[in-house]
């Protein structure tokens, strides 16, 4: 056992699944790396972290969080640049994201420079694992569960904090058709719809299922109250340009979860010199742009896909195909710019990526 900074307590693995990965064919999500961090929130204080071995939580039948959903996630990615140097996207937003997401959850929250030290200990320890093949990357999985051994309605006293590392190619392998979704909600105000929580994921399955047999690939959230407004797009935040103005809903209402990748679009769109603006969107100026002709873009921007462009929306029984996607000028030259620049290519003028 080897006492890392902020004395992590590693345990290195004696058997590697290194050799037994094929880097040419991931899966998104499947496939895990040799090593995990763990930590554990009792009597009032975080314990001692470790790094262990990669392998099953064993957990009491009565953990709170199986029963009463106190649990939260965070999602980043990881690349290595042509020299062999290993970036981290954008992580203090993580982490900061995280501990917003625990206080709203009534979760207990990490230090943050704990957190980062954890982060890219963990990377380090398993830097071998981080692909290079183009459009590949090493997804990293923050986690919290409560684990209070009580079946009772109340926050847990007990929490456990994990991060794991998955190898990952593409989200999605083509543009997304997507409906706008008129009945079923992600998100009313004053519920957890800003906070990275299991179970606004877990709700948004049965109408992404029904969508799906329809023949689309993801839903288009809308408003709770009126579904007038579009907020998000499947498990991304979603952004339109009309008449070269590039427009996203705003993050003022608790509804919309701050997404890194659209604040990211957002400040580098600005940067180049155009005209963003962060504001409510109707579905009726949506519909309205794409029969008048003055829609040119739409995409979803979020860590998984980064940017991924929508094909087709439907809507009220209507399914309107959008401009092709080749020809589209501010996603294509977006996507190309921020991949290039978690890969070093790009200058990182704006202080964003963090060396392991």
């Amino acid at each position: 056992m080897d006492i890392g900074v902020n004395n992590i307590q590693i345990t290195k693995t004696q058997n590697s699944k290194l050799s037994s990965v094929d880097f040419d064919n991931l899966p998104f999500g499947k496939v895990f790396t040799d090593h995990m961090f763990e930590m554990d929130y009792k009597d009032g204080k975080w314990q001692t972290p470790t790094i262990v071995p990669f392998g099953n939580l064993q957990l009491h039948p009565a953990t709170s969080a199986l029963h009463y959903g106190q649990a939260i996630f965070e999602g980043l990615k990881a690349q290595k640049t042509a020299n062999g140097e290993i970036l981290i996207f954008r992580p203090d937003m993580n982490i900061k994201r995280f501990n917003e997401s625990a206080k709203r959850m009534c979760m207990a929250e990490v230090p943050e420079d704990l957190f980062m030290e954890a982060l890219k200990s963990l990377i380090d320890l398993d830097r071998e694992w981080v692909p290079s093949n183009d459009g590949q990357s090493l997804y990293i999985r923050p986690f919290m569960i409560a684990t209070d051994d009580y079946v009772g309605i109340k926050p847990s006293d007990n929490y456990k904090f994990v991060i794991i590392l998955s190898p990952v190619g593409a989200y999605y392998a083509e543009p997304v058709k997507v409906k706008i979704e008129t009945h079923y909600t992600r998100a009313a105000e004053g519920g957890v719809g800003r906070a990275k929580a299991a179970g606004n994921y877990a709700a948004s399955l049965y109408p992404a299922k029904l969508a799906q047999a329809e023949g689309f690939r993801q839903l288009v959230w809308t408003d709770a109250k009126t579904h007038e407004f579009i907020e998000e797009a499947g498990t991304m935040n979603v952004m339109f340009v009309i008449n070269d103005v590039i427009i996203t809903p705003d993050e003022t209402k608790d509804t919309i979860l701050k997404g890194i990748t659209k604040r990211s679009v957002v400040e580098i769109a600005k940067d180049w010199g155009y005209t963003v603006e962060e504001r409510p969107v109707t579905v009726k100026e949506v519909i309205d742009a794409i029969n008048n002709g003055t829609l040119q873009d739409a995409f979803g921007a979020g860590t998984a896909a980064t940017i991924a462009p929508i094909s087709h929306i439907g809507f009220e029984g209507t399914t309107y195909e959008l401009p092709p996607v080749e020809e589209r000028a501010f996603s294509n030259k977006v996507k190309d710019y921020v991949s290039n620049y978690k890969l070093g290519i790009e200058a990182d003028k704006f202080g964003w990526m963090v060396k392991v």
